[in-house]
């Protein structure tokens, strides 16, 4: 699957460990927005639009590059298989791959 090898991508390309507040840097609906760009999938910059871009799922049929939403749609995240996601996790801190944190899931969409 090609999502799932651009999200492995971004890893091997150094930017888990970037900052995601400055130039050539990522914010958390920027991160998932790239990603998908190396798919040829369209997102707004936006993690609430992000959210009505595609198909409902559950946490149980988590794919990888899924989109996971938390915090009233003021965070996001990609799923990348086997309880990991990829993050941009606030202003001043670093992307990484954390635990998808599932039980602070608000919803999920298959792009």
């Amino acid at each position: 699957d090609s999502v799932q090898e651009d999200a492995q991508g971004l890893q091997i390309a150094g930017l888990v460990g970037l900052r995601g507040d400055g130039p050539g840097s990522f914010d958390c609906s920027g991160l998932t927005m790239a990603a998908w760009a190396k798919a040829g999938v369209s997102l707004p910059h936006n993690a609430a639009m992000q959210a009505r871009r595609g198909a409902k799922v559950s946490a149980e049929s988590l794919k990888p590059g899924d989109l996971l939403f938390f915090n009233g749609y003021n965070h996001m995240g990609m799923y990348l298989g086997k309880g990991l996601m990829i993050h941009a996790p606030h202003t001043g801190d670093v992307i990484r791959v954390a635990p998808a944190r599932l039980g602070q899931l608000i919803s999920a969409v298959r792009v």
